[in-house]
């Protein structure tokens, strides 16, 4: 009883407030307020259309987001107490459609480590996918569902090559399991270089200032026709969140990797069959250029006449070749010279330029087939 009466108490109070303040403002008790501030705002009549690139921006969403795909990725961990096993959420990305078959690309650290992976389409039916291949080396895995051929629309493939800096790209995305959402920028710089999981470096990548944030990896980057330029991959941001640098895979690579990944399950890359001495004991030794340590009996390298690393009668360590051009572009690690053989096909034949005994010699390499 004691509370109610504080309550009555207060709520005359209030009351009385109301009515001191609704006597200052010249305005009766219960009286409805005419002004301005007491009704909506008169709507202002759109435009009778909305300008060319709002359509077309809105035109290239509506399109792509047929072809995006959110993925989510589980891993089956053992309870420390119950030894009961479980699938716990691992991480979630995005992907799109690469054929009428249910492939579908995506980020290789979207999929990493995970023992499910299951795609939502863009009609929000969900299904278990199987990993087709991956190429851990540029961010890249293919996984293939099973889905209606209408459930599929493979999204339109451009270049890369000949992108400019200022050109206008849209990115598409789930980011923070999110539904579809689109970003649009500029491409920012191009030719840029980053570091994939596997610690290869990544060649022609391109950077955008459209917002790519958690959730936006394995999306695609669509120039202004809708077509696929890029994968979003990286972003480089102190908190992890959006801060105006984005990285995407070119498309001119997905183009020529993805069908490798789906074919064989794995990138075939052309080498010279040889085995490589670390770049780290090469600089230790004061050599520029890379070492080869091995020959492959019968290899490429073999054929042609290469020599590695070998042991003398007395013990004694003796240098081979050591690996300084590739058709004339300098390679001075191992990565320099991974990166120069992906601008090969196997069975192609290319000069290389070897240091032997302190002269340079120039051999020519029909390049194989290497893991």
């Amino acid at each position: 009883m004691r509370g109610f009466v504080i309550g009555a108490v207060v709520s005359a109070g209030f009351v009385f407030s109301i009515a001191q303040a609704g006597s200052e403002w010249g305005m009766p008790l219960g009286a409805s307020y005419e002004g301005l501030e007491g009704k909506p705002r008169p709507v202002t009549p759109a435009p009778a259309e909305l300008g060319p690139d709002e359509r077309a921006t809105i035109s290239v969403f509506e399109r792509a987001t047929r072809s995006v795909v959110f993925i989510a990725n589980t891993a089956i961990q053992r309870d420390f107490w119950s030894l009961d096993t479980m699938e716990v959420p691992q991480g979630s990305g995005s992907g799109f459609i690469w054929s009428k078959q249910g492939h579908i690309v995506t980020n290789f650290h979207v999929i990493y480590g995970a023992s499910s992976i299951k795609v939502t389409l863009a009609d929000r039916s969900e299904h278990q996918a199987k990993l087709v291949g991956a190429d851990p080396d540029h961010d890249l895995a293919v996984l293939q569902i099973q889905a209606s051929d209408s459930a599929l629309e493979p999204l339109a493939v451009g270049v890369s090559h000949d992108l400019r800096v200022g050109q206008k790209v849209l990115a598409i995305g789930n980011p923070f399991g999110l539904d579809h959402t689109l970003t649009t920028g500029v491409v920012s710089a191009l030719g840029r270089t980053i570091k994939s999981m596997s610690q290869r470096t990544i060649e022609g990548v391109i950077q955008t200032d459209a917002a790519i944030n958690p959730g936006n990896s394995g999306g695609p980057l669509l120039d202004s026709a809708g077509r696929l330029i890029g994968v979003n991959t990286q972003i480089i941001s102190p908190s992890g969140a959006y801060a105006g640098i984005g990285f995407a895979v070119p498309v001119d690579t997905v183009n020529r990797i993805v069908p490798e990944l789906i074919k064989h399950g794995k990138l075939i890359r052309p080498g010279l069959g040889v085995s490589l001495v670390p770049d780290a004991m090469a600089r230790r030794w004061g050599i520029k250029g890379v070492i080869i340590g091995k020959v492959a009996r019968g290899g490429s390298a073999d054929r042609a006449g290469l020599r590695g690393v070998r042991e003398t009668a007395t013990g004694r360590i003796e240098l081979g070749d050591v690996l300084v051009a590739v058709e004339g572009k300098p390679v001075g690690t191992m990565d320099d010279l991974m990166d120069e053989m992906e601008k090969y096909k196997v069975g192609e034949r290319v000069k290389v330029d070897v240091m032997r005994n302190n002269k340079r010699q120039t051999v020519d390499v029909t390049l194989q087939a290497v893991n």
